[in-house]
């Protein structure tokens, strides 16, 4: 097995892949190390290559822009680590034509995370790379899930070190207006969802109350953000309308009260 936790930066580098599906050199650069220059970030890339644990797609309608992701092997090495033990490995691109198609939602999302991560250090708040997990399986039960884009850790340090946790679902205008707001409904059920006991309980136990399964790894439920990309501000007022219409038809829940929801371009 290649031992790359000897180099930090080699560690990074494939924890950031593992974990966020897919990068560009220059968002791979701006995540790992952006105080060097990006030649350093791509002998780094073609290094993690060499050995097997990342690969690369190009993408000819954007000026052959390189795409990288962990390969199996190195999801393998990767799971591995303490830092990664809760979460997910990905399912895996098969090929280069799965990737391509694939690419442009993942690169929404990984930028997206950028965003945060580069406002956080100008801020001098605290969000790290691996505070940004993409894909995080939330059961509904009876096979049902909720899988946000992205789970994002931040921890802001102007008024008293709060800790905030948000849901990102980074909307690329790939659908109408209405399925979008329709998360909400599936974030509510989250919200309320409890589990149903497996087996019988035994006869001389106290019985425990049930509670909400979101509660086994949040100390609060986690706001929800919307991101509206790919299109202008016309279509953002109309997705931005039929959220607050979807929020009015949960009244009766106790979702809308609780939860901030928010969007923003």
């Amino acid at each position: 097995m290649v031992k790359v936790g000897a180099g930090g930066g080699d560690w990074l580098a494939l924890a950031v892949l593992a974990q966020y599906r897919m990068a560009t050199t220059e968002q791979m650069h701006r995540v790992i190390a952006p105080g060097v220059r990006i030649e350093q970030t791509r002998r780094r890339l073609a290094k993690l290559r060499s050995e097997g644990l990342i690969d690369r797609i190009t993408l000819p309608q954007a000026g052959r822009t390189r795409v990288w992701f962990a390969t199996q092997y190195g999801v393998q090495v990767a799971s591995e680590w303490p830092e990664l033990r809760e979460w997910q490995p990905p399912k895996l691109i098969a090929d280069p034509t799965a990737a391509r198609l694939r690419a442009r939602h993942a690169l929404a999302v990984t930028e997206t995370g950028l965003a945060f991560l580069q406002d956080a250090r100008r801020r001098g708040d605290v969000c790290r790379p691996l505070d940004w997990i993409p894909e995080v399986y939330h059961s509904l039960g009876s096979g049902e899930a909720v899988i946000p884009d992205a789970l994002l850790y931040y921890r802001s340090c102007g008024d008293g070190g709060s800790m905030l946790r948000a849901f990102v679902e980074v909307d690329r205008a790939t659908m109408g207006p209405e399925r979008l707001a329709a998360n909400l409904g599936a974030y509510a059920r989250l919200h309320a969802y409890v589990p149903t006991p497996l087996g019988r309980p035994r006869p001389n136990l106290r019985l425990q109350p049930l509670e909400e399964d979101w509660r086994r790894r949040y100390a609060l439920f986690p706001r929800l953000l919307f991101v509206l990309d790919g299109t202008g501000s016309t279509g953002i007022a109309t997705r931005i309308q039929a959220l607050h219409a979807a929020t009015r038809a949960l009244a009766l829940s106790s979702f809308p009260r609780d939860i901030p929801v928010l969007a923003a371009p």
